[in-house]
């Protein structure tokens, strides 16, 4: 907004004096007749002036008359007081859930009834018609300018209240991942400042990007996010809902994501740490799929938990393969993997390596040389398994 009405309608220099005294002398009734053209705009949007927005508009309606008239005989004079009031007044629109474009509305019409009014009380000692179009311009230009003060502060609220917001639900999510489960206290305080019912279960969604705002936004279906260790963290209300999931998959389409497993809302660390994890495995490219579903790779998410783990399981049950030459070390580890998994089948080993039959018996009488009776211990295959998983390389089940 202009500072001074000079800026606004420079024309303003040209009047007399006297012109400048008659609108001061109007001040009362331009008081009552704008109030009353006011209060029939609010009742037009359904409001009134008896609130505290009401009651505030109301005084600035009159700050504003009394700016104008006044400014008019003193155009030089400084207007930041008075649009500083409907910096304010836009503020509290938006807090009263108010559309941006409502006090344009009333001020608009206010302008043009204060220029029906002096065009009414134009008479001997009044201003000359070409007096009034250069108060004409004064006037709608001043009503813009206070409309735009209006929308900036309209704006600067919106734009504070998502911050709070953004801030709001961030807490509440950290405090959902937390080592420790929140008390319930804390939980339910931080639930209802985010404006958030609480669900009996929860999953939680890991995503490449910081847009977690808008990604919460188009899944929809009242998930939350927020942005943790440069990655965005989705909160999925009731997984099993209808839809739900195939409306996430819809949302996430061309970004690399990870899906924890549905939990109660208790667990909800449990899914978050999973699909952490698997997100940190789709982007070595370790898994491949997009979302990643951490449910379906838990022996993966296992051997690769903690890093360096998988690598010390392999070399220890592994270690009476060391000292083979690389291709033989090579033939026997495949030759084992397909053992274990399908429980001594040799045909279906020989089928699944396209060797003969024989080739895996002689293998297998190597191995038992080298393992002797750790392949009759059960536990001691499951080790041995799951290290030449890791070694191998292999995702299969």
């Amino acid at each position: 907004m202009a500072d001074t009405l000079f800026a606004i309608e420079p024309g303003l220099a040209g009047l007399a004096p006297a012109v400048g005294a008659y609108l001061r002398g109007l001040r009362g009734p331009l008081h009552e007749r704008i109030l009353g053209t006011v209060r029939a705009a609010m009742r037009a949007q359904g409001r009134s002036l008896t609130g505290g927005q009401g009651r505030g508009l109301a005084l600035g309606v009159q700050t504003a008359v009394d700016a104008f008239v006044d400014a008019v005989a003193d155009p030089g004079r400084d207007l930041a007081a008075t649009r500083a009031v409907f910096h304010t007044l836009g503020r509290t629109e938006y807090r009263e859930g108010h559309r941006v474009d409502a006090l344009r509305t009333v001020l608009t019409l206010g302008a043009r009834d204060i220029w029906a009014f002096l065009v009414e009380h134009t008479g001997d000692d009044g201003p000359t018609p070409a007096d009034l179009y250069v108060i004409a311009g004064a006037l709608f230009g001043y009503a813009d300018a206070l409309a735009g003060a209006a929308a900036e502060g309209f704006l600067d609220e919106q734009r504070d209240a998502a911050q709070d917001w953004v801030t709001t639900r961030r807490r509440l999510i950290t405090l959902l991942v937390q080592p420790e489960p929140p008390a319930d206290a804390a939980l339910h305080a931080a639930a209802d400042a985010a404006r958030w019912p609480l669900p009996r279960t929860v999953a939680v969604l890991s995503v490449d990007g910081t847009d977690a705002e808008h990604l919460a936004r188009a899944i929809g279906g009242g998930a939350i996010g927020t942005v943790i260790d440069d990655a965005v963290r989705i909160v999925l209300p009731d997984p099993a809902a209808p839809g739900r999931l195939d409306g996430t998959r819809r949302a996430l389409a061309g970004r690399r994501a990870a899906l924890g497993p549905t939990v109660a809302l208790s667990r909800a660390r449990l899914s978050y740490r999973i699909s952490r994890r698997a997100l940190a495995l789709r982007q070595e490219g370790v898994l491949r799929s997009d979302p990643v579903v951490g449910d379906d790779h838990l022996p993966i998410l296992l051997l690769r938990w903690e890093p360096g783990l998988a690598d010390h399981l392999a070399d220890t049950c592994l270690a009476p393969l060391a000292g083979l030459r690389p291709g033989n070390r090579r033939a026997l580890a495949e030759t084992l993997y397909g053992w274990l998994r399908r429980q001594g089948q040799v045909v279906a080993v020989a089928e699944e390596l396209h060797t003969h039959p024989q080739t895996v018996r002689y293998r297998m009488r190597r191995l038992r040389e080298l393992f002797g009776a750790t392949l009759d211990d059960p536990d001691a295959r499951l080790a041995l398994q799951l290290a030449l998983r890791h070694r191998l390389g292999r995702a299969d089940g």
